[in-house]
């Protein structure tokens, strides 16, 4: 609880996987991936209560091991390549209120996003707080400057990303973000079908090795790296 805030953290983590078998599970150090996320939100001085969106038998008992809670689970309908993450988030908000579970901000933590740490979600809520309760996304600095991104088009050309003169010094460039996928925070209130969290207006910045995204078998070679040098 921050003040008279309830705040409710939840982990969506599906079933299926396409770059790595069971990813949301799959182990890194020894750990089923998800139970970083859970174990990083247990800690938090503010988060009330640590939900598990999954249509994943196997998903839920892992989770309840680590001390998730995992109260229902998601229709099938809703954790397809395809799902939108905002619709199994209004799915869980609605299956708590029937269980007379209301909550005033809701912390969402992607499975995928290990090396966040309960500091960085404690400062995210703060930073949530002191910007007026507008929705917040935490970023990160980007690996490749856009600058120097282009792409092809039919003719065969490169098209440069930014319609500017590439011609810069780095200490020069325009200093650019990433959505890093570790942390949205939003007003339960103000969540409906057409938000977008991607597009939260608050940052929280974080460093780049607390923000490594495993969608692939690499991303667990980086995370380990990261995890076992701290």
């Amino acid at each position: 609880m921050y003040g008279s805030k309830k705040v409710l953290a939840l982990i969506p983590a599906r079933g299926g996987s396409k770059g790595i078998k069971k990813k949301n599970i799959v182990l890194l150090d020894g750990k089923p991936l998800i139970a970083y996320s859970i174990e990083a939100s247990l800690r938090s001085k503010y988060i009330d209560s640590t939900v598990i969106t999954t249509d994943s038998r196997e998903i839920a008992e892992i989770a309840e091991k680590f001390g998730g809670r995992v109260p229902f689970l998601r229709p099938a309908e809703l954790a397809q390549d395809k799902s939108k993450t905002i619709d199994a988030v209004l799915h869980a908000i609605r299956q708590l209120n029937i269980k007379r579970e209301n909550y005033d901000i809701l912390v969402l933590l992607q499975p995928t996003q290990p090396l966040r740490r309960t500091e960085d979600i404690d400062q995210a809520i703060e930073t949530y707080f002191k910007n007026g309760e507008r929705p917040l996304v935490s970023v990160s600095l980007v690996n490749d400057h856009p600058l120097l991104i282009r792409s092809i088009d039919e003719e065969g050309t490169l098209k440069p990303l930014l319609s500017c003169n590439s011609t810069c010094r780095r200490q020069d460039m325009t200093v650019y973000y990433r959505v890093n996928g570790c942390i949205y925070i939003n007003k339960i209130a103000e969540i409906n079908s057409k938000v977008s969290l991607n597009d939260n207006e608050i940052p929280f910045i974080m460093a780049r090795e607390n923000s490594v995204d495993v969608d692939e078998v690499v991303d667990l070679a980086i995370a380990e790296y990261y995890l076992l040098s701290k």
